[in-house]
C-alpha cells in the first residue's frame, strides 16, 4: 500500500491529469508496468538458480573427483613411505663401512679448516678454505675426486711447512693502505718483507704490518735470510708459535719505559748519576791533565810553573840556603796549595754514591705503599691494578744500585789518581828534603877537616 501510495503520489507529480479517469487509466497503466517488471525479474531468478544449482552440482562432481584422487595419492604415499623404508635399510646395509668413512671425513676436514685457516701457507695458496668448508658442512657422501683432492691439500700442507718460499701478495700497512711486497715464508711459521717481521690474521685471512718490530739483535738477520741462495741455512731468529713470542716481545717495555717506570724519585736518581758522573769526568780530566804536566817536568832539568813539581823545585831553588825546617814549610805550603786543585768534588761523588741506593729504598717504600693501596681499593683479584706500584718498587731499587755502583767506582778510580799525585808531590818534596840535609852534613865536614887540631 505504501508502494502504492508512493507510486500514485509520484505519477499525480510527474504527469498531471485532468480528470479522475485519466488518474485511473494512468494508475492502471503504472500498475501493468510493474507486474511486467515483476514478471520479468521472476523469470531472471529462476534461471540464475538453475544456472547456480547446475555450478553446484558441477563442483560437487569435481570434489568427488578430487577425492578420489586424494585417496589415490594418500594410499600411493603410503606405499611409497613404506618402499622408502625398505631402500634406507637395504641402503645402511649397503654403505656399511662408508658410513663410518664419511664421518672420518668430515671430522677430518674440520679439523683441517681450522689449521688451514691459521697456517701461513694460505697466504701463497689462497682458495682452499672453501673446499674444506664444503666438505666439512656436507651431507652426502663425498666422491673419489673430492676425496683425493682432500688428501692432496692435506699432504701439500705437510710439504709447505717445510720449506721457504718468496711470493708476493697484499700487505695491509700501518696506514691501512694495501700494498704487494716480496713476503718470504718460512715454513707455517714465519713471514717476513724487507726486514721486517709480518703478522698474519685468519679471519678475514690478511698480512698486516706490525705497529713495532722486536729489538734490533731478532731482525738483524732478516735481509741475510731474505738474500740467502738456495740450498744455504742462514742464521734466522724463528717464532715456534707463530707469532705469539713476538707480540710478546713488541710488548716489553723498552729502556726509557722502563726508566719511566721509576717515576718522580727514579728521574731524580738518574740525575744524580748524571751529575756524579759529570764530576767524575771533570776530575779525570783535570787529573790527567796535571799528571802530563809532572811527567813532562819529571823528565827536565828546568822547573816550570805550570806544575807543582816545577813550583816546589823554583822554591827549592830560591830557599835551599835556608835552614832544613824553613825549606821543609815552604814546599809542604806549595803542596797544600796544590791538594784542593786535585781533590775537590771528590767527596760529592762519594757522598752520591751513598745517596742513591737511601733514594732507591726510598722509592721501593712509595711503590709498595701505592700497591698497597690499590689493594685496599680494588682488592687482589687483578694483579694489572698492582703493577704500577711494584714496577715502580722495583726500579728504583734498580737505579739505585745503578747509581751507586758506578759513582763508587769512578770515587775509587779518582781518589786513587788524586792519591797517585799526592803521593808523587810528597817524594819529589821528600827527596828534597833528604837531599838539603846531605848537604849540610857534607858542608859540617868539610868544615870539621878545615878547622886545625888545636894543642
Amino acid at each position: 500500500m505504501f508502494v502504492l501510495a508512493f507510486v500514485i503520489f509520484s505519477i499525480s507529480f510527474s504527469t498531471q491529469a485532468n480528470t479522475l479517469d485519466d488518474l485511473l487509466k494512468k494508475v492502471l497503466e503504472e500498475r501493468q508496468y510493474e507486474s511486467e517488471e515483476f514478471r520479468k525479474r521472476e523469470l531472471q531468478f529462476k534461471k540464475e538458480r538453475d544456472k547456480r544449482k547446475q555450478l553446484l552440482n558441477q563442483a560437487l562432481k569435481e570434489l568427488k573427483k578430487e577425492e578420489r584422487i586424494s585417496q589415490q595419492l594418500t594410499s600411493q604415499f603410503e606405499t611409497n613411505e613404506k618402499e622408502l623404508t625398505i631402500l634406507e635399510n637395504e641402503l645402511n646395509l649397503a654403505v656399511g663401512v662408508l658410513g663410518e668413512l664419511f664421518g672420518v671425513v668430515k671430522q677430518i676436514a674440520g679439523d683441517f679448516r681450522g689449521q688451514v685457516l691459521n697456517s701461513l701457507v694460505s697466504v701463497e695458496i689462497p682458495g682452499r678454505e672453501h673446499f674444506v668448508e664444503n666438505m666439512a658442512a656436507r651431507k652426502k657422501l663425498p666422491n673419489i675426486e673430492e676425496l683425493r683432492r682432500l688428501w692432496f691439500e692435506i699432504q701439500r700442507e705437510m710439504t709447505e711447512q717445510g720449506k721457504v718460499t718468496q711470493f708476493e701478495a697484499e700487505v695491509i700497512t700501518l696506514e691501512g693502505k694495501q700494498a704487494k711486497q716480496l713476503i718470504t715464508r718460512v715454513g707455517s711459521f714465519n713471514l717476513v718483507s724487507d726486514g721486517q717481521y709480518l703478522n698474519y690474521q685468519g679471519d678475514p685471512p690478511q698480512v698486516v704490518e706490525l705497529a713495532s718490530q722486536p729489538k734490533r739483535h731478532f731482525t738483524r738477520y732478516i735481509k741475510k735470510m731474505e738474500k740467502a741462495k738456495k740450498g744455504t741455512q742462514p742464521i734466522f731468529a724463528l717464532d715456534p708459535t707463530r707469532g705469539s713470542l713476538i707480540s710478546i716481545l713488541i710488548r716489553t717495555p723498552n729502556l726509557f719505559e722502563r726508566l719511566k717506570q721509576g717515576g718522580l724519585v727514579g728521574l731524580l736518581i738518574i740525575i744524580v748519576l748524571l751529575i756524579g758522573i759529570a764530576i767524575a769526568i771533570e776530575r779525570w780530566l783535570v787529573i790527567r791533565r796535571e799528571t802530563a804536566k809532572i811527567n813532562i817536568q819529571l823528565k827536565q832539568l828546568e822547573p816550570k810553573e805550570d806544575n807543582p813539581i816545577g813550583q816546589i823545585l823554583s822554591v827549592y831553588e830560591k830557599n835551599k840556603d835556608q835552614d832544613i825546617e824553613s825549606l821543609e814549610m815552604k814546599l809542604n805550603e806549595v803542596v797544600v796549595k796544590y791538594l784542593p786543585r786535585v781533590e775537590k768534588r771528590i767527596g760529592v761523588i762519594k757522598l752520591f754514591a751513598a745517596i742513591a741506593p737511601l733514594m732507591g729504598l726510598l722509592g721501593t717504600v712509595i711503590g709498595m705503599i701505592l700497591t698497597f693501596q690499590a689493594i685496599t681499593l680494588f682488592g687482589t683479584g687483578d694483579p694489572k691494578l698492582m703493577a704500577g706500584g711494584i714496577s715502580q718498587a722495583l726500579m728504583t731499587t734498580v737505579l739505585g744500585l745503578c747509581c751507586a755502583i758506578p759513582l763508587l767506582l769512578g770515587h775509587s778510580f779518582i781518589s786513587s789518581r788524586a792519591q797517585k799525585l799526592v803521593q808523587i808531590l810528597e817524594e819529589q818534596t821528600s827527596g828534597l828534603l833528604a837531599e838539603k840535609l846531605l848537604l849540610n852534613r857534607d858542608s859540617r865536614g868539610k868544615e870539621k877537616e878545615d878547622k886545625p887540631i888545636s894543642t
